[in-house]
């Protein structure tokens, strides 16, 4: 298998110097960053010949893969109905259908279904799909939804009329899916307008419902292009939130009343450089979740809704705690509940008029967190819970009985048993002596062979244990999975993401590479049998450690990887750029311009040994673009002394999270599948 390979695709090379700070890089496929030019598309598709020519020994087994993958989903799949004071919502897959559709019943579960959104009919003709989210007016005659058709995550929203199912004539493009509020009249729309070409949000306008939207308002323009923007309405739809951040170190939110649409939106807390805060509604209080007063690991304040709200009036509600991180709360008239991490877990804690407590968790390595809760005045708490071994499931918890219950746990068809598979929480030390968490499961009886390691470790994401259905097509052959807590991350806190970050960023990649050593040390795999998996900056994390440490990897999986780093974050045309300078440095900066250098993947290729690598790309990806791993890819081939198999898949039709579809995913992870399966036959017949 993977044996006999044809030649390889080899990308013309064009002298290109790129000069700052005195220091010269040499960049001879930067011709790649052009997608109208046809010998780019070319290439790309050379490429894609070429990875199909090689993974073609594997197609059975991709098709294997894919069926068993597709034969554990329950094809009329349907989630857990939620309320939200007045009806019941939920949605619910058909037969063969790739998208959702998303359903209302009136007041009872026993009423009559009143399809609201039929994913499948919208999604019929469309290379890629996807719902950016729904917004019911009021007066519940107006259903507002976004779609994305390209895969750039740039949504147009639709006005749909439900009582005669047309759509109106309001159609706006250009905007962040789901960032949309309704006034409490019905009459108007909010929504944040995204520049077309970076794809930033940075405007919010006003809508009113049968007018052109050459007639909208702008309420709010967010001039600092470093920050981000959202738009959001309080659960108790009284207010309507915007607000603007820079990664990591400074928020700022407006707010306004929902009963005052045409009023002007409030500074809520002016924003300062380091003063982080999130905020919620409940009955006359605000609550807000900050690191003001050197809370590191933020604290959960309160304010009265009447009166100022600026931080000068903000009052304890739960004080700072060193050891535990408060990642995010929520929020009804009867309880607060919060989200925290501690010890490298996630647990929830539910404060109420007589209690404060954590909901016990029965397994060691998990993921919990705080579930949908649109009934503003519920006294019950919907949580959701999974595990390495455990399928996702909702539960809901009563803080009188201090019981939970069970109300789904999604089912996993093929004979799938969770006892016959095993979880562990190890400890790795780190070359500075900090120890670094790692979740690893395996089916039981495996004894010291492949396994597949994975990890984030960026913008403070926290990559916690998690079931997959379809990773057990791997756990069942053989492979054991391990997701390395590494810093940049916040499961150790937020101290665990400032050393992963900006200046410290070597630490996500020194991490990584020593859970891996630390997992060959532990008798966990086969040293020749190590693997590993990123995607997007996870992919840069790829990256990174095969220039760092080429021999530890037998083969790597980068997805939409994030690897061109100096150029890119030169680059402010390029969507995302200012917004990520707090995160990994403005190079134009000269400090910072050299520490970027020292791990950026693209700029560290060298002629050594690499593992074998399957690059994945998408050509409408706004994230990662398609150009960076493409470039990638033509250095590593012409640079590396190795020949082991280097493969560029680009999906000419999707972005930067792949196909779109409940089973179109499935023929991604089919092929990564068949590449780590492919390349162990490999290196085990060494």
């Amino acid at each position: 298998m993977l044996q006999n390979l044809p030649n390889p695709p080899q990308a013309t090379e064009i002298p290109n110097e790129l000069i700052l700070h005195g220091d010269v890089r040499q960049d001879p496929y930067f011709w790649l960053n052009n997608p109208e030019d046809p010998a780019v598309i070319d290439y790309l598709n050379q490429e894609n010949s070429y990875t199909e020519n090689v993974l073609k020994p594997t197609e059975a087994l991709q098709n294997e893969l894919f069926e068993e993958m597709k034969g554990r989903m329950v094809a009329d799949e349907q989630s857990v109905p939620y309320f939200n004071g007045k009806d019941w919502f939920y949605h619910r897959y058909e037969t063969g259908g790739e998208y959702p559709i998303y359903c209302r019943k009136k007041c009872s579960l026993d009423a009559p279904e009143e399809i609201l959104l039929h994913g499948n009919q919208l999604g019929k003709d469309e290379a890629y799909f996807s719902v950016g989210g729904l917004a019911l007016s009021d007066n519940e005659q107006i259903l507002a939804y976004a779609t994305d058709t390209v895969s750039r995550r740039n949504y147009t929203i639709y006005f749909k009329n439900l009582q005669t199912g047309e759509l109106l004539p309001d159609t706006i493009e250009n905007t962040e899916g789901g960032s949309y509020a309704w006034s409490a009249d019905s009459n108007y729309f909010f929504y944040l307008l995204r520049d077309a070409q970076t794809l930033l949000a940075s405007k919010v306008y006003r809508h009113k419902i049968g007018t052109s939207v050459t007639e909208d308002v702008l309420v709010y323009e967010e001039k600092n292009e470093e920050c981000y923007m959202g738009l959001s309405r309080s659960k108790s739809k009284e207010y309507i939130f915007s607000v603007s951040s820079q990664q990591g170190v400074y928020s700022e939110y407006r707010i306004l009343k929902t009963d005052n649409p045409t009023g002007n939106f409030e500074v809520f807390q002016a924003g300062e450089r380091g003063l982080e805060y999130f905020i919620e509604h409940q009955s006359d209080r605000f609550l807000i979740r900050t690191n003001d007063q050197d809370s590191t690991n933020f604290q959960l304040m309160e304010c009265p809704v009447s009166g100022p709200t600026d931080k000068s009036v903000w009052q304890t509600v739960v004080a700072h705690r060193p050891d535990v991180f408060l990642d995010d709360f929520d929020a009804t008239t009867e309880w607060i509940a919060l989200e925290v991490k501690t010890n490298g877990l996630s647990q929830i804690q539910l404060i109420q008029a007589e209690s404060n407590e954590y909901i016990k968790m029965e397994e060691d390595v998990f993921q919990v967190n705080i579930g949908i809760n649109a009934d503003y005045r519920s006294k019950i708490l919907r949580y959701n819970y999974t595990s390495l071994t455990c399928p996702n499931s909702v539960l809901e918890y009563d803080g009188t009985s201090k019981k939970s219950t069970l109300l789904k746990e999604d089912r996993v068809l093929g004979g799938f048993d969770k006892n016959e598979y095993q979880t562990e929480r190890l400890w790795a030390t780190a070359c500075d002596g900090v120890q670094v968490p790692i979740s690893l499961v395996y089916k039981k009886g495996y004894q010291k062979g492949p396994l597949l390691l994975y990890a984030y470790g960026s913008y403070g994401y926290s990559m916690d244990p998690y079931f997959s259905s379809s990773r057990l097509s791997l756990l069942n052959r053989g492979f054991a999975f391990a997701i390395a807590h590494i810093r940049g991350g916040q499961e150790m806190g937020r101290h665990w993401y400032e050393d992963g970050k900006m200046m410290r960023k070597m630490n996500t990649f020194t991490d990584f590479i020593d859970c891996g050593k630390h997992l060959i040390s532990m008798g966990k795999v086969t040293e020749n049998q190590l693997f590993a998996q990123g995607g997007s900056a996870g992919g840069m994390l790829m990256g990174g450690i095969i220039n760092m440490a080429p021999n530890l990897f037998a083969g790597v999986i980068a997805a939409v990887p994030f690897v061109d780093v100096v150029t890119t974050m030169l680059d402010e045309t390029i969507p995302l750029t200012t917004g990520e300078w707090e995160e990994w440095g403005n190079p134009k900066k000269e400090e910072h311009y050299h520490y970027m250098k020292s791990y950026s993947p693209y700029d560290n290729v060298v002629a050594q040994d690499y593992p074998h690598l399957f690059v994945t790309t998408g050509l409408h990806d706004s994230q990662v673009q398609y150009w960076e791993p493409a470039k990638w890819v033509a250095k590593l081939r012409k640079t590396k002394t190795d020949k082991n198999i280097l493969l560029l898949d680009c999906d000419m039709s999707a972005g930067h999270g792949g196909a779109s579809g409940r089973y179109k995913r499935f023929n991604d992870i089919a092929k990564d599948y068949a590449f780590l399966l492919g390349i162990n036959e490999l290196v085990s017949a060494q």
